[in-house]
């Protein structure tokens, strides 16, 4: 198949993080301060990709603003012609900061939100003040007028928030909010039973978003990652396995998903030692999921098959026990019923307690 070149990188500075969310993304093996890429190697990965094609980069964590060179980072990815995206909690973000990072170019900035008070928020985020330092550092962003959008990580702990949460974005002048339903990969996995929302609360969240989207619009743009654990049909996970982004984390490792590294039978090359547009293009681990010429049935005789592309090889690893098998959340898997009883009609397993992410 011809392989187009991808839109978006997601560069993890670093796994370093002063937050401690149970449902952080990260991988449960999480990469040291000093394997670390360095700044100049950031740098040159930021001209392959646009070189390759990419528009966007998106710097991310753990915590970006823990790295010390994020304001080199920043110019470098610019001069590369890359929008800018920076991913934060807000922690380690001052006003000096900011205004360093405006100059070097920083186009856009993703504040992440973990409840709506600080009770909840600081709970959730295992970080005392956490809210209300990133209340603060949202009315810096605004007061300069970067666009903003906030990201609300959404489960069973703080979903009956929303409403609030909607309220916060039109309130700190955000552009976008991303209403993010957990997605059970990394630190999330573990945490299920604190995390799955109620049918009830899948139901609602819909309906909320709905109304919200219809009633703000130009004023709201809304991004909706749905609870698929109660879906008929799986995401297309990064619309498709290595078809429009990748991701490089903090040792160089090249990934076409924040989780890929969960299979075990795939070796992930490293920017360090090879070319981008080679890693892209050429690598085995890249190439295995691509398309749908690999799909099994009933994925490949489906007519969804160019929609969801079988669904995420990661969640039919982590719940099927198979990369290549169709995702079990889609209705038309043979382990459909059984993971849907399995788990989500066990509501004496559920549990308010949180295993906390910890840092390397």
């Amino acid at each position: 198949m011809t392989v187009q070149p991808p839109i978006a990188m997601l560069a993890e500075l670093t796994h370093r993080c002063p937050l401690s969310c149970p449902y952080c993304s990260n991988p449960t093996e999480l990469v040291r301060k000093n394997a670390e890429l360095d700044t100049d190697t950031w740098i040159k990965a930021f001209r392959q990709a646009a070189e390759l094609g990419v528009l966007q980069v998106h710097l991310s964590g753990g915590e970006p603003a823990a790295r010390r060179d994020l304001e080199d980072l920043t110019r470098g990815a610019s001069e590369a012609g890359l929008y800018t995206n920076l991913i934060t909690s807000g922690i380690g973000l001052t006003s000096r900061r900011l205004d360093q990072l405006e100059a070097e170019g920083l186009d856009h900035i993703q504040l992440s939100l973990q409840g709506t008070n600080a009770a909840l928020a600081d709970r959730i985020g295992g970080y005392r003040g956490g809210f209300d330092r990133k209340m603060a550092v949202a009315q810096e962003i605004k007061a300069r007028g970067i666009p903003l959008t906030l990201n609300a990580v959404m489960h069973r702990q703080n979903l009956d928030d929303l409403d609030r949460t909607i309220e916060i974005a039109v309130e700190l002048g955000a552009r976008r909010l991303e209403v993010a339903c957990v997605q059970f990969h990394g630190w999330a996995l573990g945490n299920r039973a604190a995390l799955l929302p109620t049918r009830e609360q899948t139901q609602a969240v819909k309906a909320t978003v709905a109304e919200a989207a219809r009633r703000l619009q130009g004023v709201l743009a809304f991004d909706f990652v749905p609870p698929d654990y109660y879906a008929d049909y799986p995401k297309a996970c990064m619309n498709g396995w290595g078809s429009t982004g990748l991701n490089v984390t903090p040792d160089g490792t090249v990934l076409p998903c924040h989780a890929a590294e969960t299979i075990p039978h795939l070796e992930f090359q490293n920017i360090r030692d090879h070319a981008l547009a080679d890693i892209w293009n050429d690598s085995p681990a890249f190439n295995a999921y691509r398309g749908t010429d690999w799909l099994p049935d009933p994925c490949q005789s489906c007519e969804r098959k160019e929609i969801d592309f079988g669904g995420c090889r990661c969640q039919a690893l982590a719940l099927a026990g198979d990369a290549g098998a169709t995702d079990p959340i889609c209705r038309k898997s043979p382990l459909h019923a059984q993971v849907t009883r399995a788990l989500l009609d066990q509501p004496n397993d559920r549990t308010d307690a949180f295993t906390y992410r910890v840092n390397p």
